[in-house]
């Protein structure tokens, strides 16, 4: 409360220097809370080791116990002193320094435990089972893109680690997914292969998850004390650098699909150099810094697609959402895991689409059956559909943007645990097989400091067809940190007056984050909504602004290129 002004109403300049003040004083009080562990920790640490550079750790109390109070700011408090106490024997060690040897013992391990399970453990299992097949092909790719992440987190291309910090939290999220994933699509098969594989990479996914501690950490110890207009470095992905693009390319996206001069033509008539979108993507060049531009001809187009993760910077245009059309069945229940099941199935860093359709046509009764799948990094879908039933959307991993889109499904028909905001979009659920319930979202965050979650702004929700007697909810929380945030859409009366369903059980766990600002609509009416702890309905702009473009997924800085309409903030 204001201190009183004896001699009347504190005007407009004393009231801003009063905010001024109680402002510093917090933000001094920030400081000393969350620089005190990596910064005066680590300056202790170095004090130790210069004092007794020749002794080793076990010799060594003072540099000991700073290992161990800077291991405090993780999860794995004890898999991080284990691991980086016997490498630290520096005379001049930096915060840098510790994150460093932290990601370098994640990537030994994870190299070492993907070749023993891979190469050695399920060789000798003599596995037959076409979906466990598939499901062991799906970690071979997760944990190469897992390997690719942390070596790219690694090797910030000269950067400072204040200049590439948002760039090295998004692939150490993203490395931490790709293990889990590997991990899950295996128990979905085989429990206990699941269980076999959780064992292996435990150690892994630990060290990944404390490189990702540190560099929270720090980042936070940099937002306290007001590092205002930092640089923040958009340098190389997992696959290579970002492709910036000229005043002429920036108008790709805005331009007719038929005046736009690309270098490669896909039509089943015959018209294109191509008649398959697969046969186009074989000629993109391997890690091209130049954007790539196919154009794909009004037709259905029956074919699984992979642009795989060298192929970087690729553009695809269609002819409009319901005339340019990708179609395909893979599903769970004939044999195919959750992972590889996308008709579109995008990895390579800096993809657009625009004006194309991506559906699954498996039905409600095969379960998981991913229409379009992205892994991408800066992946940006704009004017574009995407129709299934159950798991129609998987946005994986990494930065990823759509817009003005129409998405179908049934169940968690939104899906995944990449940083993703969906604006300006149609979000439709269709009507689900008998007794199902509807559930927008399933956000798979498995660590609090990932830097991932689905936003949904400014949307229009809803129903596809009459799901009278169909409770539909906006979502249910798949992992312990599950993100959603829902802000300033539109909601139909379909939406149930509770709003989010328990994975299991009756209630949700009190880590996730779900959160409802400035809805409309008979849906969005919020007094009756489940009374979780993780739920918030009474967040401030400052806290939502956090979701939005500009700040969530640094939209700022790689959209404005991509042609893309957007909103930068709330």
């Amino acid at each position: 409360m204001a201190t009183l002004n004896p001699y009347g109403k504190l005007n407009e300049a004393e009231q801003e220097r009063l905010v001024a003040r109680r402002k510093t004083r917090r933000r001094i009080t920030i400081i000393a809370i969350s620089s005190i562990v990596l910064i005066a920790v680590v300056v202790a640490a170095a004090v130790g080791v210069t004092q007794t550079k020749k002794n080793n750790n076990d010799d060594n109390p003072r540099l000991s116990s700073a290992v161990k109070a800077a291991c405090a700011a993780t999860l794995y408090p004890d898999s991080c002193y284990t691991s980086l106490a016997p490498l630290v024997n520096s005379g001049d060690i930096k915060p840098q320094d510790l994150y460093k040897l932290s990601i370098q013992v994640a990537i030994d391990e994870l190299s070492k435990s993907s070749n023993d399970f891979l190469q050695n453990g399920i060789t000798k299992l003599n596995i037959t089972d076409k979906r466990t097949l598939a499901a062991v092909e799906s970690c071979r790719e997760l944990l190469s893109l897992a390997l690719d992440h942390l070596n790219a987190s690694l090797s910030v291309n000269g950067a400072t680690l204040l200049d590439a910090v948002d760039d090295l939290k998004t692939w150490l999220s993203s490395a931490g997914t790709y293990q889990q994933t590997c991990i899950d699509d295996l128990s979905s098969v085989s429990p206990a292969l699941g269980s076999r594989a959780n064992e292996v990479f435990k150690n892994s996914g630990e060290y990944t998850s404390n490189g990702l501690a540190f560099i929270h950490t720090y980042d936070e110890s940099i937002d306290a004390m007001g590092a205002i207009g930092r640089r923040r470095l958009m340098s190389s992905g997992s696959g290579g650098e970002a492709g910036w693009l000229s005043f002429k390319e920036r108008r790709l996206l805005q331009t007719a699909s038929s005046k736009i001069k690309a270098d490669a033509v896909v039509a089943k008539d015959g018209s294109g150099k191509y008649r398959t979108i697969t046969a186009a993507l074989k000629a993109v060049p391997e890690k091209s810094k130049k954007r790539f531009v196919i154009y794909v001809k009004k037709g259905v187009y029956f074919e699984n697609v992979k642009v795989e993760k060298k192929m970087l910077n690729v553009m695809m245009v269609g002819d409009g959402k319901d005339a340019t059309i990708v179609s395909a069945s893979l599903n769970f229940v004939d044999g195919t895991p959750t992972f590889q099941s996308a008709t579109f199935d995008v990895a390579g860093q800096g993809f657009i689409a625009r004006d194309m359709g991506f559906r699954n046509t498996a039905g409600a009764a095969k379960h998981q059956a991913v229409a379009l799948k992205s892994t991408a990094d800066h992946s940006v879908f704009y004017r574009c559909k995407m129709d299934a039933f159950q798991d129609t959307l998987y946005a994986h991993s990494n930065r990823q943007f759509y817009r003005d889109c129409d998405i179908y499904g049934t169940v968690d028909f939104i899906f995944g645990n990449s940083a993703v905001v969906i604006q300006n979009c149609n979000i439709l659920p269709k009507k689900p097989m008998q007794g199902q319930q509807i559930t927008i979202t399933a956000q798979g965050k498995i660590d609090p400091n990932q830097n991932t979650g689905i936003a949904i702004q400014n949307c229009t929700i809803a129903p596809a067809a009459n799901l009278s007697g169909v409770s539909t909810f906006l979502g249910r929380p798949w992992k312990n940190y599950s993100t959603t945030v829902y802000f300033q859409n539109k909601m139909d009366k379909f939406i149930d007056p509770k709003g989010w369903l328990p994975w299991v059980g009756t209630t949700a766990p009190d880590t996730i984050f779900y959160a409802e600002y400035q809805n409309s609509g008979t849906g969005a009416v919020t007094k009756n909504r489940v009374k979780w702890k993780g739920l918030r309905l009474n967040l401030n702009a400052n806290q939502v602004k956090k979701f939005t473009v500009g700040k969530f997924i640094e939209g700022e800085k790689w959209i404005p290129a991509t042609g893309a309409s957007y909103k930068s903030g709330l």
